[in-house]
């Protein structure tokens, strides 16, 4: 029957921890009403995952202990002598959470949020210690239950729970997306030196470097050698769309509105979670369906992008595969959404989900086509049944496809910006980091590891190539920029462990924020090394060198150090209150 009564214990120890839990949920997601229904389906997803698990471990730890004691442990059915220790442990686990997350999220969150999440983690580190003076107290003085105990018990962990939600409050409303430039679909022309942006996802320069002084990657060693380079800090949780969107907006996720890679839903729930915690592999729920998980929009973005900018201003731009252009929105010149190559075969492959102008589509679609991914006697995409070797291959496939899109579109319609974003780095990184440090290679044969390096490298060369023929096409006063959001490494080793548990074949990850970098090249530039900036600096740079004012709401700084003194002496920075009108 003790037994038993361990249980319940631990049961009722597993709920104190989901919610807490549920409680850092809502801090991260402070849109969120605390009196809601989303909130209780939440609190009982965490309990099904979270407090089950919390409940074994708790139990666990009491047989053990029961085994090796040399007095037996006879607690009641809801023990003061027990809870007292389990609940001081989880509300410190809990404040360190709150505390690691505050603190990784920040940029995500705002200043609100950030003071409020701030003070609700004061608070349970506070009870935790009151907790611990109880457990110890009670263990020093009493070994038995009593009234006072338990009463003091319940207080402390009623504080706990109640004073990070009194910090928190009752839920803020969500901002509204910012307004779209009001726009005529016409063919204006080219005046002015036109900005080339290459985007990378999961370029390291620290792997560039080497490979290009050695003369492997001849076109970044030209941009390294007689352009300017800086690294950029990136934001997290580190993925393609709060990173692009950030480099976009020139703001970061808590003004721009774009705070994750994915719209998180509770299974039988409707409401939008934006952002999931860290450091406790909140990601499993997702991955055991627990959590639904959908794909950003475009109707997401709380702040105009660089290209809705440049269209209120009149200059054509042509966007290829930016994150967050489905549906796209208007602009002088054309965007082609990321997911064209997902709609491709549906009936929405010709329509504004897949890009703007519709009428420039078919384009894209003979790009597609040319590029073996797409067949005009068969909707179907060809990838679908060719089946490429490996993901990387399927990712670099589609990397020519909408490089070769580009410039067909950009043919018939010329642009003052352009910009295309390329993936098949960070899908090779994905699956081949391991083979890139063989002092980590956990036991991988060489031959094997020698294999994916040269297939990894070769993936380099391939965007070396793109760099190459988009220095070929630049003319007097053009600028280049080869932007890379975020760098890749290996994940933790517990991570590791978890990867090969649930037969993830992923070997690096993005998910700890490492630098990015930016590298500019044209007649314009000031070669050398230039000191780290942040990716919220790209959109206003990129409105300084063509003119344009900065918005005085936007997080990045413009960058006129980039460029030669006799460009910067007669364009001091000009600046606006906002762009989002």
């Amino acid at each position: 029957m003790r037994f038993l009564r361990m249980l319940t214990n631990s049961l009722v120890a597993g709920a104190l921890g989901a919610a807490f839990l549920t409680i850092l949920v809502l801090q991260l997601n402070p849109s969120v009403p605390l009196v809601s229904s989303t909130t209780w389906h939440l609190f009982a997803v965490l309990a099904l995952f979270y407090g089950v698990h919390l409940a074994v471990l708790f139990y666990v730890l009491m047989v053990g202990r029961e085994l090796i004691g040399l007095d037996a442990m006879s607690p009641g059915w809801v023990s003061v002598r027990v809870l007292a220790w389990l609940s001081a442990a989880s509300s410190a686990v809990a404040s360190a959470l709150m505390w690691f997350n505050v603190s990784g999220f920040s940029a995500a969150l705002g200043e609100t949020a950030v003071r409020r999440m701030t003070a609700g983690a004061a608070a349970t580190s506070a009870t935790a210690v009151v907790l611990f003076g109880l457990a110890a107290a009670h263990y020093s003085f009493g070994r038995r239950g009593s009234r006072v105990g338990a009463g003091l018990l319940a207080i402390a962990v009623f504080g706990s729970l109640a004073l990070p939600v009194a910090a928190r409050g009752p839920g803020v409303a969500d901002t509204a997306p910012a307004p779209l430039a009001t726009i005529t679909d016409v063919a204006l022309p080219v005046s002015g030196p036109r900005v080339v942006m290459l985007l990378l996802d999961g370029a390291s320069f620290e792997y560039i470097w080497p490979r290009a002084a050695s003369g492997r990657l001849p076109n970044f060693a030209r941009l390294i050698e007689m352009g300017a380079s800086i690294d950029l800090a990136t934001v997290r949780p580190t993925g393609p769309d709060p990173v692009w969107a950030a480099v976009a907006t020139g703001m970061y996720p808590a003004k721009n509105g774009v705070r994750s890679p994915s719209e998180y839903f509770v299974r039988g729930d409707s409401r939008l979670l934006a952002l999931l915690p860290d450091y406790c592999f909140s990601h499993v729920l997702v991955h055991l369906g627990l959590l639904r998980r959908e794909s950003n929009s475009s109707a997401l973005l709380r702040a105009r992008p660089l290209w809705s900018i440049l269209a209120a201003a009149g200059i054509p731009s042509g966007i290829v595969r930016w994150p967050l252009t489905s549906p796209a929105q208007p602009v002088h010149g054309f965007v082609l959404s990321d997911r064209f190559h997902q709609l491709l075969g549906s009936f929405l492959e010709l329509d504004r989900s897949a890009g703007y102008p519709s009428n420039l589509l078919p384009i894209a679609r003979s790009a597609f086509a040319d590029a073996g991914l797409v067949s005009d006697a068969d909707p179907v995409p060809a990838a679908l049944d060719a089946r490429p070797a490996s993901p990387e291959a399927s990712a670099a496939m589609r990397d020519r496809a909408y490089s070769r899109a580009m410039h067909d579109l950009a043919a018939e319609r010329p642009v003052q910006l352009s910009a295309i974003r390329y993936q098949s780095l960070d899908t090779a990184g994905h699956y081949n980091m391991r083979s890139t440090q063989p002092r980590e290679a956990g036991g991988a044969n060489e031959e094997e590891r020698r294999r994916r390096l040269q297939m990894f490298d070769r993936y380099y060369s391939d965007i070396d190539g793109e760099v190459g023929d988009a220095i070929s096409r630049l003319l007097p006063g053009d600028l280049l920029l080869v932007v890379s959001g975020f760098g890749m490494q290996q994940p933790s080793t517990v991570k590791r462990i978890l990867a090969r548990i649930l037969r993830d074949p992923m070997s690096g990850t993005h998910e700890r924020a490492p630098d990015g970098f930016l590298l500019a090249y044209g007649t314009a530039v000031e070669p050398g090394r230039h000191q780290r900036g942040s990716i919220v600096d790209v959109t206003p740079t990129v409105l300084y060198f063509l003119g344009l004012p900065v918005g005085r709401d936007m997080d990045g700084y413009a960058r006129p150090d980039l460029f030669h003194s006799s460009f910067t002496a007669g364009r001091p920075i000009a600046f606006v209150p906002t762009h989002n009108r």
